[in-house]
């Protein structure tokens, strides 16, 4: 049985201009100590399938429509305010994109890290104050004691960004939700913060949601890979499947994306065409087909259901498994799709 079980989610917000469908029936499912990336471009609906496992969207205007949130036999979405006020920092937790808006400018590091502590875990003031020193040093913030009576701003973005892990793992979580961990880090500290996690859930045995648009860090961290497009998910699959044997014109597009220098010496990008639609008025049939270079009559009138193309491996495309139709070797419609 998965640690963490996701079916048919569904957040939407309400807003002046119409229904904004950030999340539209997404399932996945995560074991202990293992990894599984949420990877598409921004305003896929990432963060927002985040925040709803954490029971964070504002409501209104956003709010759970529809679906269940399986934590070890819990199901999150029926959890009263004070469950899950107590079940957040505990039993899953969150680093969020930007520390330095996450952490508290007000209140030293050591005090949040151990605040969490207290709460959760009932230690006394002295006790989760060592404890917050211990998890600094854990994750290698040096003199630790030092530096836990320090203020966010003292730190660098780096160990901004180690604080709030060390703060996210201090209640030895079930679930690590990791948003963005490195963006707006220098390759040197991105590399260290994912050794740092990969080390840590190797420690600890703690199952690692990370979303990312990084298909770099997907490479180094994933088990399994769900790409998502327009609120919902287009493949899902393991990390070696995603990348080997893409089946979705998407997962195509993004993985074309990447600079390659073992067979362009310029490392020349191809970027996908056009725009993510609008979540208000998503494109009638596949979201994807205004932008597919392989779309056809079919993808404009009828919406592809996921499905399961080889064991483990599901697509959500009208012709993903035929024959022909696999990457470097589909062939491009030529004129307009009607």
């Amino acid at each position: 049985m998965a640690l963490l079980e996701v079916t048919n989610l569904k957040t939407h917000f309400t807003t002046r201009d119409g229904v904004v469908r950030a999340v539209d029936g997404v399932s996945f499912s995560v074991e202990e100590g293992h990894t599984l990336a949420i990877v598409g471009e921004s305003g896929s609906g990432k963060s927002v399938t985040a925040l709803s496992l954490m029971r964070l969207i504002p409501d209104p205007p956003g709010k759970i429509i529809d679906g269940s949130i399986i934590l070890r036999g819990d199901d999150v979405l029926k959890m009263d305010a004070s469950t899950v006020r107590a079940m957040r920092g505990d039993r899953i937790a969150m680093i969020f994109q930007d520390p330095m808006t996450s952490l508290n400018p007000v209140f030293r590091v050591g005090f949040q890290i151990g605040e969490a502590l207290r709460i959760h875990k009932g230690l006394s003031r002295k006790d989760a104050a060592a404890r917050a020193v211990e998890m600094l040093d854990l994750v290698g913030i040096p003199n630790p004691a030092e530096r836990a009576r320090d203020y966010p701003h003292q730190f660098s973005g780096g160990m901004r960004q180690r604080a709030m892990i060390a703060m996210a793992l201090a209640c030895d979580p079930d679930v690590l939700i990791a948003d963005e961990p490195t963006t707006a880090l220098d390759v040197t500290i991105q590399a260290q913060i994912l050794e740092l996690m990969i080390e840590l859930q190797q420690r600890k045995g703690t199952a690692i949601i990370m979303i990312t648009h990084d298909l770099g860090v997907v490479a180094d961290m994933a088990d399994d890979v769900m790409v998502m497009y327009a609120g919902k998910q287009v493949e899902y699959g393991s990390a070696h499947d995603v990348f080997y044997q893409p089946l979705h014109p998407y997962t195509w597009g993004l993985l074309d994306s990447l600079p390659r220098h073992d067979i362009d010496e310029k490392g020349t990008l191809l970027p996908i065409e056009g725009q993510p639609p609008s979540l208000i008025d998503v494109p009638s049939g596949c979201a994807f087909h205004p932008r597919c270079p392989y779309a056809q009559d079919r993808c404009v009138k009828e919406s592809p259901e996921l499905r399961e193309i080889t064991a483990g491996h599901q697509a959500a495309c009208h012709f993903a498994g035929e024959d022909g139709f696999v990457r470097g070797e589909a062939v491009p419609v030529t004129g307009e799709v009607a």
